[in-house]
């Protein structure tokens, strides 16, 4: 039996919602193509650790500091690509479930960061689209890959074979 949230009147609205949600992240990550430095951010971000009210968590700001400043130059390929690898597969509906996680897990540590901006809007909107997926999928690219995909690898009896593997 569906859930209310299934059915395809209402998936209109997740698959509105989730395109949204793609364009967002599509825009944000084309707007660092090329000029994007996550140093002066990662800066600021140490910045808001100290002081009488630290935005930023200790743990964080130390990971900040000696993980991600020495490696900011990888950063800055993988946050604009990330931001608009997610925006495409939202958009598209294709990948969605790991699009959505690797979106609010962006949005998470933009907001351990000290930022806020637009990103609790963002990681509630990822979060109720991971709790309604199949509504969520319904119009999109894995309404018809992700069924073939199952229906594939059982016609081939990969399961059983995982299950053979496992008993021995």
């Amino acid at each position: 039996m569906r859930r209310w949230y299934e059915n395809r009147w209402v998936a209109i609205v997740w698959a509105t919602l989730r395109i949204w949600l793609g364009v967002q992240w599509l825009e944000a990550g084309w707007h660092k193509l090329g000029a994007f430095d996550a140093g002066g951010f990662l800066q600021g971000a140490l910045a808001k650790a100290g002081g009488e009210a630290p935005v930023v968590q200790g743990w964080y700001a130390a990971f900040l500091e000696h993980i991600a400043l020495p490696n900011v130059k990888i950063i800055n390929i993988v946050i604009p690509a990330g931001e608009i690898l997610v925006g495409l597969g939202l958009i598209v509906g294709a990948l969605t479930i790991p699009a959505l996680i690797a979106g609010a897990f962006m949005n998470l540590n933009f907001l351990l960061a000290g930022t806020i901006s637009t990103n609790p809007i963002l990681l509630a909107v990822a979060i109720v689209l991971l709790f309604v997926i199949n509504g969520t999928v319904y119009y999109g690219v894995d309404r018809f890959l992700v069924p073939a995909t199952i229906k594939n690898m059982k016609d081939k009896n990969i399961f059983k074979k995982f299950r053979g593997i496992a008993t021995q």
